[in-house]
């Protein structure tokens, strides 16, 4: 049977894609291979958020040149957002790859497939779940719901890379969960670069609320979460739809990117900081326990000490959960890479990037230890270094040691011990 390896970098919306792909591929009659090296076809499933990430790619391709010098009739496939840059021109610059497609394009796959590949059944999606993040378990499952973006903020290369928004149908999606949860899947994570923008371009006009309120029956469902969020975008009908709705967990990923409005106004988000304060005040009354993630880039270009001291305090006001912050890095065709001069040095952003580090690492701190003591409702994912580990409905990582299996199991745990990045536990 043949082989192949599927490595996968970038988000969540990446990863499902990856699992789709990973199910032609099985349907087509290969097995996963562990490697490069013992595998008859090679996907890389790739991303160009961050110039880091695109470095990757290209010497990740380098190394699979040598892979085909030594075994020609090995295939290598690229797809994802670096696919989507400028497939001919990658082509020529990588002749050794055999085919480019882009994110979702899963119709070029099997075409490849088909002409390429004996089949002796019919290629089929289904065939294996969705899991999410680190869950190998099917437990937790990724759904696209929309895909690509209509914000063009000024630094991102997703709308080029992914396209004008997209949604899938409310009966399709539907479906899809029905069909996992039979599987045995808990969990559903929502996927979008915006799922506040969910169901716009459709006939019946249905919202992400709607949506949610549709998968709520579904029996044996137990979780539902969604990410990401755009600040501009989030209604109140929302917010007031995952406060009443019993299976929507308390947890929302809301990027802010500044503390500053000169910056946000530079970065084309569409709101300004007092604006993100008071939807904030407006999800933590709704919610008063929920967790809340968001993301903040240093360095963007012309941001001042001051620019940067406003995003830090803002940081301190606000008091995250988990705060995902990145340096700065242009990306070719953007309206950032044009406009402006990539002007911070490289150990201003450094700097800044560990001050923002070092102050998340205390304010998480205190927020988890708000945990020490408390009874929590644990969805368990797996083991790791011998240890059973799942997610509160907050999102928070929590570790237990036990004897009896507990994957896929609703568990409550007493909180003993906890960190900026985990809790740790025992069964009740």
């Amino acid at each position: 049977m043949p082989r192949y390896h599927l490595w996968t970098i970038g988000c969540q919306m990446n990863k499902a894609e990856s699992h789709r792909i990973a199910g032609l591929l099985a349907s087509a009659g290969f097995e996963e291979g562990s490697s490069f090296n013992d595998a008859d076809l090679i996907v890389l499933n790739t991303c160009v958020v961050r110039q880091s990430a695109e470095d990757r790619i290209i010497g990740t391709l380098g190394l699979l040149e040598g892979v085909k010098r030594e075994r020609p009739d090995v295939n290598i496939l690229v797809t994802g957002c670096f696919a989507a840059l400028d497939p001919s021109r990658l082509q020529r610059r990588f002749p050794h790859v055999d085919l480019f497609f882009g994110p979702g394009e899963y119709a070029a796959l099997e075409d490849w497939l088909s002409t390429h590949v004996s089949l002796d059944r019919p290629m089929s999606e289904g065939c294996m779940p969705v899991v999410s993040g680190d869950d190998d378990s099917g437990v937790s499952a990724f759904i696209p719901i929309i895909q690509g973006c209509n914000n063009f903020c000024t630094y991102c290369i997703v709308p080029y890379t992914r396209g004008r928004e997209t949604s899938r149908t409310p009966a399709d999606i539907v479906t899809e969960v029905r069909g996992l949860v039979d599987a045995g899947t808990k969990e559903v994570v929502l996927l979008g670069q915006n799922v506040d923008s969910y169901g716009h371009d459709l006939p019946e006009k249905p919202d992400l609320a709607d949506l949610l309120e549709m998968l709520e029956p579904i029996e044996g469902l137990e979780r539902i979460r969604f990410l990401t969020n755009h600040p501009k975008d989030m209604s109140q009908k929302l917010i007031a739809t995952m406060a009443r709705l019993e299976k929507v967990c308390e947890h929302l990923d809301l990027a802010l990117q500044s503390g500053d409005n000169e910056m946000l106004r530079w970065m084309g988000r569409g709101y300004t900081v007092e604006q993100y304060s008071a939807l904030l005040r407006d999800i933590r009354a709704a919610m008063p326990s929920v967790s809340i993630s968001t993301d903040i880039i240093v360095g963007f270009p012309g941001e001042t000490d001051e620019q940067f001291q406003n995003t830090y305090n803002a940081l301190e006001n606000l008091r995250f959960d988990v705060v995902h912050v990145a340096a700065y890095s242009p990306r070719t065709g953007t309206v950032a890479s044009r406009k402006y001069a990539d002007s911070i040095p490289a150990e201003v952003k450094s700097e800044r990037l560990h001050r923002v580090e070092e102050l998340q690492e205390r304010i998480a701190g205190a927020i988890n230890a708000g945990y020490e003591g408390r009874t929590e409702k644990v969805l368990f994912q797996g083991m790791r270094r011998g240890r059973w580990y799942g997610r509160t409905r907050t999102d928070k990582l929590v570790f237990v040691e036990s004897e009896q299996p507990l994957v896929g199991q609703l568990v409550e745990v007493r909180i003993t011990r906890t960190s900026p990045w985990a809790l740790q536990g025992d069964l009740v």
